[in-house]
């Protein structure tokens, strides 16, 4: 796999010298895109790796408390990813037009996952009913899962390489993206995700919380270098 995706991305590099990239405009995509991605997914880490495990506590007052000790950056962070999406079209206009349009639906279902984390962060103590919080609850674990793995999906896609016509235009279908190695990378992104948040959690919580969140890093932290060693076969 990682063959095969190192000979897409020296092949869509040959296209893009071909269309009359320089190499240093080539280098500076190549880094561009990495840097972007790390950015994206270092902000996206915390909140979407509680949002994962946040369906693990058992009451009510340990989910406030999850939710409560991302409460003061998970804002913040909504703020960056769209400054982040900016930037991108500011720097690397070529990528913004390739990416985006390539990735319309994906970064739809990305944004629509986002939304969803954010009404539940906001939604869910407006009302005592436990209905009415359970709800809430799934919203905010179901739309933090769904970011971290399209997230993943769309890196795996980068990895691997995505068709490109020689005027760098897309030239695939939504369904093309969903191909193994993306999956792959998709589910190793969510468990990366949930061992960053199991990890954070228990720094921000102190006694039977503590305790029991210290019980999760473990498993969170096996199952991420188990899925990526899968992934670097």
């Amino acid at each position: 796999a990682m063959a095969m995706s190192m000979r897409e991305r020296t092949t869509e590099v040959a296209v893009l010298k071909a269309i009359g990239f320089s190499k240093k405009r080539v280098l500076s995509l190549v880094l561009g895109e990495s840097t972007m991605i790390a950015i994206i997914g270092g902000l996206l880490g915390i909140c979407g790796g509680l949002g994962a495990l946040h369906l693990l506590t058992r009451t009510d007052e340990q989910r406030r408390l999850s939710i409560n000790a991302i409460g003061p950056v998970w804002d913040g962070n909504e703020v960056w990813l769209v400054t982040g999406g900016g930037a991108l079209f500011a720097a690397f206009p070529e990528v913004y037009a390739t990416v985006f349009s390539g990735f319309y639906i994906a970064f739809f279902l990305f944004l629509a996952a986002l939304i969803l984390r954010a009404v539940a962060i906001e939604f869910r103590s407006k009302m005592p009913m436990p209905w009415w919080r359970t709800m809430w609850d799934v919203a905010f674990s179901l739309g933090s899962v769904m970011a971290g793995f399209l997230l993943g999906v769309a890196l795996g896609n980068i990895v691997w390489g995505i068709p490109l016509d020689a005027r760098g235009i897309f030239v695939g279908s939504f369904l093309g993206l969903l191909n193994p190695y993306a999956l792959l990378v998709g589910c190793t992104t969510v468990a990366l995700f949930a061992m960053h948040g199991a990890i954070y959690l228990h720094l921000k919580t102190e006694g039977d919380m503590q305790s029991l969140v210290r019980r999760w890093i473990r498993p969170c932290i096996i199952l991420f270098v188990v899925l990526y060693a899968v992934l670097s076969l």
